[in-house]
């Protein structure tokens, strides 16, 4: 199926989903898609099998000087975004600088867009690099992927490239507290001839079990909304999606749900 690619660093604002409206920072290259998961059900398509040269990301004095840009031309017209999402082709905190970009981020939206929120995307692999936590820490919305509690699951569904150990991942994201969104994608189907449903009972049972551990301040849900780089797959319903949703709300949790 047709998937795309962020064609630009800054992008947007569109009305998102989950944040409203959101100004969109791409910190991987416009051409190619950079990612430490290759999700079976990523907008952005596969990882590249093979690359010619070194895949070439933005600078931070670039990324500064294009965000300031907009924001400024933003400001112009009264049009200020209600956040600013990093987000883009692949994994965000695999920026080299991304702890300086953030500091530029929350400086630029303080001169510009005092009432922005700053938001990240993130699949919470690299949240064990130590710049990566403190520039999380600095932000608004720290939204991090848990697709599963069950490591077949995550394997299957989100791909790592590769070591990636689930029970440190949940680990690691406890120490976020309630400064947490844990952002979960259901879908149901099959891909390579294996069953993929992360809705089972086993799954939710699991899942709920993480949040339990993790605590975070809030829980995303949503399903499949654009097309998918594997075949076979398929959203999940509302009615499901917010069944789903009210057991997280009765074992604490504020969740947020979109189909």
């Amino acid at each position: 199926m047709a998937t795309f690619l962020f064609d630009e660093i800054i992008f947007g604002p569109v009305k998102s989903r989950r944040l409203g409206v959101s100004l969109g920072v791409n910190l991987l290259p416009t051409d190619s898609k950079v990612c430490s998961f290759d999700c079976i059900y990523c907008e952005c398509g596969w990882n590249p099998k093979a690359r010619e040269k070194k895949a070439e990301l933005p600078s931070r004095e670039l990324v500064a000087k294009e965000l300031e840009q907009k924001l400024k031309a933003m400001q112009e017209k009264c049009e200020l975004p209600d956040v600013i999402t990093f987000a883009g082709n692949g994994e965000p905190t695999l920026h080299p600088q991304f702890e300086g970009v953030i500091d530029d981020t929350i400086a630029l939206r303080n001169q510009f867009a005092p009432n922005c929120r700053i938001a990240v995307l993130t699949n919470a692999t690299m949240i064990h690099r130590e710049p990566v936590f403190r520039a999380l820490q600095k932000i608004e919305d720290n939204i991090l992927k848990l697709d599963s509690a069950i490591e077949s699951t995550v394997q299957a569904l989100d791909c790592p490239v590769g070591h990636y150990n689930l029970e440190k991942t949940i680990e690691l994201l406890q120490q976020f507290g309630k400064q947490a969104i844990i952002q979960t994608l259901f879908l149901q189907g099959s891909y390579k001839g294996q069953t993929i449903d992360n809705t089972t009972e086993e799954e939710l049972t699991a899942w709920l079990q993480a949040l339990k551990k993790i605590n975070p301040g809030q829980v995303m849900i949503y399903t499949i909304a654009r097309d998918t780089p594997a075949q076979g797959l398929q959203k999940v319903s509302m009615e499901k999606l917010n069944a789903i949703a009210k057991r997280a709300e009765e074992a604490g949790f504020e969740v947020q749900v979109s189909g």
